[in-house]
């Protein structure tokens, strides 16, 4: 996966979000952690895996990549505020959906507490092991990831 890439146009991003909304002096990094975890939980939802007293079936492929997406970006603006970059390494099998999600959880609050380099690459490694998890390819996560950031602009644009 192309991480520079992806980096750069998450910085190209921010910049226009903080440009419209005048935050250049503002550290926002508690608000994108609390951001991250809250896409975290919109993801878990969509995928129902902890919804052990439903029969209904997960969201579609598309939905549940949309809400994956969303997260990636807010991991990867934090890695931009805090002047981290995630370099690629094998990614972890997990058992279940729902063990990767509260892997997610515990190393997205360990990052709140240290902003380390290591509980970054921790958290970034989580994130990319629950997409393997999800069923994602690399393909897919930049399609998606690309088609969510123009999405984002024209939220922009729009006042969202």
């Amino acid at each position: 996966m192309n991480w520079d890439k992806l980096y750069l146009m998450q910085k190209d991003l921010d910049q226009y979000i903080e440009e419209n909304h005048q935050l250049a002096d503002i550290n926002v990094v508690d608000e994108k952690l609390l951001a991250l975890l809250v896409e975290l939980g919109e993801l878990a939802n969509e995928t129902r895996c902890f919804k052990f007293w439903s029969t209904k079936p997960p969201s579609e492929k598309q939905v549940i990549i949309e809400e994956y997406v969303d997260g990636l970006h807010f991991l990867l603006s934090l890695g931009l505020d805090l002047d981290y970059r995630y370099s690629p390494q094998p990614v972890s099998d997990f058992d279940t959906q729902t063990e990767a999600f509260l892997q997610m959880y515990s190393d997205i609050e360990q990052l709140r507490k240290d902003r380390s380099e290591k509980s970054y690459t921790n958290a970034f490694h989580s994130y990319l092991s629950l997409g393997q998890t999800l069923g994602f390819n690399e393909t897919e996560l930049m399609d998606a990831y690309h088609s969510k950031n123009n999405v984002n602009y024209e939220r922009q644009d729009q006042g969202y």
